[in-house]
């Protein structure tokens, strides 16, 4: 065995001396690009495959190689491939080890092939996977949402607009107001798919493969839905990681907005709902704390993926075209978005589906100044312009204020005083039912309209492709 580490590398033909030992660790990804070993694996079957078809290799030096290739599949899903200092990625480690099994053959399975069309496929391959399992994680989480939101539609709460009491709503309303946005993450990364399911094998290093590769067959291997047309293009682009990156921190925002939500009405000053000890965790001074700290996690956590986003927009933006060393930096923020947001979901899952709600308290919550622009509807319904009735629903507010009474308390005189058109039926405006019952127009609050926003959402849900409206 040769002592010379340049000889064992795919390009060391070109060089003379030895390279700087901190300079291979630099350059080393397969710390952490060894999790793409199935993939890899994968695309270079098919690639024996087609090179098989172009006379490069017989049938038997076809199924020798498929066979090897196989074997170090096994030997990585067991656990026990043996690493050599010299595997500067998966790429090298997995040809390092099938020259090992089945000698110089294993060399030519590069043939017309280059790291860059390779990479770039393995990480379409691992992400199309990657997308399938976090697409069925978040579609559980949107139908937890769902089912508990049928189940609660009696529970009243105030809505909230800058942080202040706006209108009494249902909790089934406000749960499903954040089903929707993840619906709209669910179908954002369905539209998704076509652009990371492009197939850059058989592009070369930058200008195309000369043994005239059939990438038809490559795709159909490998379950693409289309060939990257421009082999520049095809070995330089990172879009569809930027594209996920960017998808994955809009999804994460939507967590984080829930789990603020929940924060903020988890909290004593609230209580209108109760964590799962499961989902929370307590004080080392402090022993009556018990924290949402899932929730914090979720919301914090947001920042992580927005940065990885940022980051490799960053690495990306100043590129020359093809495919330049900066680009193994894609690989850390897409593995660790993966990771984070395929966690939040499941986390997320979890607490929304053993939180408590408590009713009374978010009935006692609400107070009957909420229902002023109730009393300002009902002057509409009189007859007069939303804008004067606006006006005299605000003086009403007032009134109560200085009296220190809630505007149900004002008498039929008190209101006639302001505007002669209120009658005894005015009675009726202060009802918190009453109120969310009238918001009976799509979209609206009452019982009819959540009950259509579960079936809506439903219908999505098991719809054929899962994803789409």
């Amino acid at each position: 065995m040769s002592s010379d580490p340049t000889k064992k590398k795919l390009w060391g033909g070109r060089f003379t001396g030895k390279t700087d030992p901190l300079m291979h660790a630099f350059n080393q990804s397969l710390r952490y690009d060894q999790r793409m070993h199935a993939v890899d694996i994968k695309g270079s079957i098919a690639y024996a495959k087609a090179l098989a078809l172009k006379g490069i290799l017989t049938a038997e030096e076809r199924d020798k190689t498929v066979k090897g290739l196989e074997i170090v599949g096994k030997e990585w899903d067991d656990g026990v491939f043996q690493v050599q200092a010299d595997d500067e990625d998966i790429h090298t480690a997995n040809e390092r080890r099938l020259t090992e099994l089945i000698g110089p053959l294993g060399g030519r399975l590069h043939t017309g092939r280059s790291r860059n069309d390779q990479v770039a496929t393995d990480m379409r391959l691992w992400l199309l996977d990657q997308v399938e399992e976090i697409q069925a994680a978040l579609k559980d989480l949107v139908s937890v949402m769902v089912e508990r939101a049928d189940k609660e539609k009696d529970a009243l709460l105030p809505g909230y607009t800058h942080l202040q009491r706006g209108q009494p709503i249902r909790w089934s309303h406000l749960l499903l107001s954040h089903a929707f946005s993840l619906q709209s993450d669910l179908q954002r990364l369905q539209e998704l798919k076509p652009r990371i399911s492009i197939l850059p094998l058989g592009c070369g290093a930058l200008a195309g493969n000369p043994f005239l590769v059939d990438r038809q067959f490559l795709a159909g291997e490998l379950g693409f839905q289309s060939i990257a047309e421009n082999s520049l293009w095809g070995v330089g682009d990172r879009d569809f990681i930027i594209e996920f990156l960017m998808w994955a921190s809009l999804s994460m925002t939507h967590i984080s907005r829930m789990a603020e939500d929940l924060i903020i009405y988890s909290t004593a000053e609230f209580g209108f709902i109760s964590l799962s000890d499961a989902y929370s965790t307590g004080s080392s001074m402090m022993p009556q704390k018990k924290n949402a700290d899932s929730l914090e996690l979720l919301r914090g956590k947001s920042g992580r993926v927005f940065g990885n986003m940022a980051g490799f927009l960053m690495t990306l933006k100043g590129l020359p075209s093809t495919y330049n060393k900066d680009l193994q930096e894609d690989k850390e923020p897409l593995f660790d978005a993966v990771d984070t947001v395929s966690a939040c979901f499941h986390i997320a899952e979890g607490v929304i589906a053993t939180l408590e709600i408590h009713p009374s308290k978010m009935r006692d919550a609400l107070t009957m100044d909420m229902l002023a622009t109730d009393l300002a509807d009902y002057l509409v319904r009189k007859g007069i312009p939303f804008r004067e009735t606006h006006h005299i629903s605000g003086r009403a507010v007032a009134l109560a204020e200085s009296r220190k009474v809630q505007i149900s308390d004002l008498s039929l005189e008190d209101l006639r005083e302001l505007c002669d058109r209120f009658e005894p039926d005015v009675k009726d405006v202060f009802d918190f039912e009453a109120s969310v019952e009238k918001r009976d127009a799509i979209g609206g609050t009452s019982k009819r309209m959540v009950e259509r926003q579960v079936r809506v959402l439903r219908e999505i849900l098991h719809a054929p492709n899962s994803a789409r409206t």
